[in-house]
């Protein structure tokens, strides 16, 4: 949605709260002064209640004032002073501390006596086990089974009692609900709380405090939305000049689809990448806070994601979750959506608890965020001297993958990586193998290819008869991969296979299933039943170029 979308929708809601708090810094003192004084403010809070909880929130018996630190190369390279928001810096490596403890803190003693329950895949899990050691009360957390072990380990060492339950964050929090309801316990919400939603603000009040020159957007990652809206409720009452930019991934996008409707959306799947901001409901607060404030939503994909963890390691030798590095992707696709030159732009890197095991994933793709690669399928003639007359039109190009395999006695198929300038430089080395007379396609933005494709090897069967192709996302825990398979019919004969563990909570694996025409319906009604999301990748050129059944006879017996 545009720019002009979203003020549609926010000029659609009264602004009465504007009205009668009219802005100015004796009014900002002495509602500072109000909030020392007393401390009795009701729970549904209101702008100028947000501007006092913000200004007296107990965050930093446990939180630091994080540095704003000026990011040279990105700066250069966007031709904008870009300043990053170190929220990775906190000791649990995430802004989630802030919300949790001064929600726990403004909690009644008995209340916290009897302890707290939390539901959370990683970083509120860690904030809110801090928050109870620091407080000194119990505090359960409700993780997903499918919760690397790292963040699980790093609860339990913040004195967090975890339970895991469930594949998703909604099932850890169903279940969390229950356990609140039957013990008698207090739940911490991740984000819809006007209490953790303050403690968030308080990042905003360091940015204006620390940069106090023109500042052009704020750009801040959303998954439920309770650190957007503190930091708009405060940076939109004292400097409302400034935009507030919210960034989603393109398949976790719950804020996006909920402003652009004016009502809250509950998404039927979520991606699980960026798995710090996989939501489906945003909460009721931040829905209206974001209708009042957010001035745009930019959506990036898992490429931009990862080339901008690359882009901030180059620049603070930091390694920045996915979630964490949201903002820092937008900031760049909205300089080049605005074409913005010479502006200040705050982007906060709101967290860093990164599984090891998923760089090797992250590095892989950054090169396509950058677009510093492209794929291409190239079809040369199977005859002597075409290879080189292929190597003669790539000219001095570098390459970073080269795959070969004769296809029949006309033809070869060569799947090729090669480094790039910018996404016309692609262009022009796919005209330039045309010219050469090669049929060339572009497979740069094609997932299947990503994903899988360029690690199998093989070729084409004359067995894969009747073959479709699909790829499946699923939760990554024990025993998920043989349910998968164990759930298909016998009569499905599995012709080809891949999967790769990328170190995150999911996986990723692409099928090519042998299904007879009059079983058709029988295989949409698996999809149907089988909970997991997929993709058609049947009709897929490079499959078609690398896989695809030639002449097929009869299928073997499942396998």
């Amino acid at each position: 949605m545009g720019r002009a979308g979203f003020q549609a929708i926010k000029l659609s809601h009264s602004n009465h709260l504007t009205s009668t708090c009219p802005y100015n810094f004796t009014f900002v003192f002495f509602i500072y002064l109000l909030g020392i004084l007393g401390s009795a403010y009701p729970t549904n809070l209101m702008l100028c209640d947000y501007l006092v909880q913000i200004l007296t929130a107990r965050v930093y018996d446990v939180a630091q004032e994080s540095p704003l630190e000026y990011a040279p190369n990105l700066s250069a390279r966007l031709n904008n002073k870009l300043l990053l928001k170190r929220e990775d810096m906190q000791s649990v490596f995430s802004f989630k501390l802030r919300g949790a403890y001064n929600k726990m803190a403004q909690l009644p003693p008995d209340m916290l006596a009897q302890g707290i329950i939390a539901a959370s895949a990683g970083n509120h899990a860690q904030g809110v086990a801090l928050a109870a050691r620091q407080l000194g009360t119990p505090a359960i957390i409700i993780m997903p089974i499918t919760t690397p072990q790292v963040k699980v380990d790093a609860v339990k060492a913040r004195g967090g009692e975890v339970v895991l339950h469930g594949d998703t964050f909604d099932d850890a929090y169903a279940y969390a609900r229950q356990l609140e309801a039957e013990k008698g316990l207090t739940f911490i919400h991740p984000f819809d709380d006007p209490h953790v939603i303050a403690g968030q603000g308080t990042i905003g009040m360091e940015i204006l405090r620390q940069y106090q020159q023109p500042i052009h957007a704020i750009f801040v990652a959303i998954g439920g939305g309770g650190l957007i809206s503190g930091i708009a409720a405060y940076v939109k009452r004292l400097r409302p000049e400034i935009k507030i930019i919210g960034v989603e991934p393109v398949d976790a996008d719950a804020m996006y689809q909920s402003l652009k409707t004016g009502k809250r959306v509950r998404l039927s799947n979520v991606g699980l990448f960026a798995d710090g901001v996989a939501v489906r409901e945003v909460g009721e607060e931040t829905f209206r806070l974001c209708q009042e404030y957010v001035d745009d939503i930019i959506r990036v994909n898992t490429d931009a994601t990862c080339a901008a963890i690359k882009d901030v390691f180059e620049d603070t030798r930091s390694i920045l979750e996915p979630a964490g590095a949201l903002a820092i992707a937008g900031a760049k696709a909205y300089v080049e959506q605005e074409q913005i030159q010479e502006e200040t732009l705050v982007a906060v890197a709101c967290g860093a608890n990164m599984n090891f095991d998923r760089l090797r994933f992250v590095a892989e793709r950054a090169e396509f965020g950058e677009r510093r690669e492209a794929i291409f399928a190239v079809t040369i003639p199977e005859t002597p001297g075409s290879l080189r007359k292929f190597c003669e039109c790539l000219g001095k190009h570098n390459l970073t993958e080269f795959n070969y395999r004769i296809s029949d006695e006309k033809e070869a198929h060569i799947f090729v990586g090669v480094q790039i300038a910018n996404r016309a430089d692609a262009v022009k080395i796919a005209e330039a193998f045309e010219a050469c007379g090669f049929s060339t396609v572009d497979l740069t933005d094609d997932e299947l290819t990503k994903l899988h494709l360029r690690h199998m090897v093989g070729g084409r069967s004359t067995l894969a008869c009747n073959e479709l192709l699909y790829r499946f996302e699923f939760p990554e825990r024990p025993g998920a991969l043989m349910k998968f398979v164990g759930s298909m019919s016998p009569n499905w004969n599995i012709s080809v296979f891949h999967y790769r563990n990328n170190g995150a909570d999911y996986g990723r694996i692409v099928v090519g299933i042998q299904v007879p025409p009059h079983e058709m319906e029988q295989w949409q009604a698996f999809l149907d039943t089988l909970g997991y999301r997929y993709w058609d990748e049947s009709k897929n050129p490079a499959y078609k170029l690398f896989l695809g059944q030639e002449n097929c006879t009869p299928p073997l017996p499942y396998r």
